[in-house]
């Protein structure tokens, strides 16, 4: 799908085109379950989060503000809350800042983001349209589509997906909201099951 269909479309299948940027398999970094990450929407944007600090403590400056705006295109806010509303770049945050291989991956996928918008609009990345902003991140996205990445942007735009649906789905938004999960509710009664050919 080309950006210029991506902008003829509604909202609801706007966002859902969009997901095409974060359309990965979920391969959890967190060292620890999702269940301690259950609690971190709170309201507005700014999470109050179960196990996650309240500000970054690796990304810093342009370089946070690059990675919560690569999160926000791979998942955007419309009816529902976006990445950046759940906290996911604060969990994307708290796995790299534990883990050195994805520290050396973030750094040189953010420089290559950085000169990259430099030398395509002469501007920082996170001061881009929308539409720039996703002229420079479909080809990354359409590559890893195609199979395995090939290059360290590749590679860093992969984790960002991952990761940002990570800290989405384990989020209440994201598992209640988007999942439809209706877990931690207390049922009166267990409801029979309807069908009849199983087998015993």
């Amino acid at each position: 799908m080309t950006l210029v269909q991506i902008d003829r479309l509604d909202d609801g299948t706007r966002r859902d085109a969009l997901r095409i940027l974060g359309a990965a398999g979920i391969n959890c970094f967190f060292p620890g379950s999702a269940e301690a990450l259950y609690a971190q929407h709170a309201h507005a944007s700014a999470p109050a989060a179960t196990g996650l600090p309240s500000t970054p403590q690796f990304f810093k400056g342009a370089d946070w503000e690059m990675l919560r705006r690569v999160a926000d295109l791979i998942i955007p806010r419309t009816e529902t809350p976006g990445a950046v509303d759940t906290g996911a770049p604060l969990y994307i945050d708290m796995v790299v800042s534990r883990n050195a291989l994805q520290q050396t991956l973030f750094r040189a996928g953010l420089d290559w983001l950085a000169a990259e918008s430099s030398r395509r609009f002469h501007r920082p990345f996170a001061e881009l349209n929308e539409d720039q902003q996703l002229e420079i991140l479909m080809p990354l996205s359409d590559a890893i589509d195609r199979g395995k990445p090939a290059t360290t942007p590749e590679h860093f735009f992969r984790a960002c997906k991952n990761l940002t649906a990570d800290g989405y789905y384990t989020s209440r938004v994201g598992l209640t909201q988007d999942l439809g999960f209706k877990g931690n509710t207390v049922l009166e009664a267990f409801p029979g099951c309807a069908h009849h050919e199983h087998v015993g």
